[in-house]
């Protein structure tokens, strides 16, 4: 009888170690295939054509905005790079240049984080293409206590916080946060 509770017992701690699994929401995937939204700390390569003071390599600080010449602050949080170009742009045409050429070109995206049982965990630079697989070698490789298969991702979307656990051949975006989860066996 004893034996039979421990095993219970033990199938059932099992399967609540399994439980903590939460597959990705459809949202999780579905900004894979979006255009790049720009977020704080990408580094942005702003061209205006013919205006080479206004030229320039910009930041975009922790309230999502950059500082432009003569424009002063615009909005950058969650715009693509067409969209600020044409933003910049416009607001140049308010007295400022007659039909200002403008082209936007992310220079640095903001980085990515892993934590977890990686060799050296920490913040590195996200390069486009990546996947997991590519971000843990980065820092390093798995540990030896490393769980392989898969990783838990958190990602803002929309000002949302959404988490989910991929295989390791998922592509992933700047800003996000990888954990390699250490396996029980």
């Amino acid at each position: 009888m004893r034996r039979r509770a421990l095993l219970v017992l033990g199938l059932c701690l099992g399967l609540a170690a399994c439980s903590g699994y939460r597959q990705p929401p459809t949202a999780f995937h579905e900004t894979l295939t979006e255009p790049y939204r720009l977020d704080s700390s990408d580094r942005l390569r702003i061209i205006v054509f013919g205006q080479e003071d206004l030229s320039n390599t910009y930041v975009v600080d922790q309230a999502g905005y950059i500082s432009f010449p003569l424009i002063g602050s615009v909005a950058a949080r969650g715009q693509t790079q067409q969209g600020l170009a044409a933003e910049i742009g416009a607001k140049l045409r308010q007295g400022y240049i007659r039909n200002p050429d403008v082209s936007v070109e992310v220079d640095t995206y903001r980085p990515i984080f892993i934590m977890g049982e990686v060799q050296s965990a920490g913040q590195y630079n996200y390069v486009a293409g990546m996947t997991v697989q590519n971000a843990i070698a980065t820092a390093g490789g798995f540990s030896s206590r490393a769980q392989q298969s898969s990783v838990d991702i958190t990602r803002q979307i929309n000002g949302e916080i959404l988490n989910g656990r991929v295989p390791i051949s998922d592509p992933i975006r700047p800003g996000d946060t990888i954990y390699v989860r250490e396996r029980y066996f």
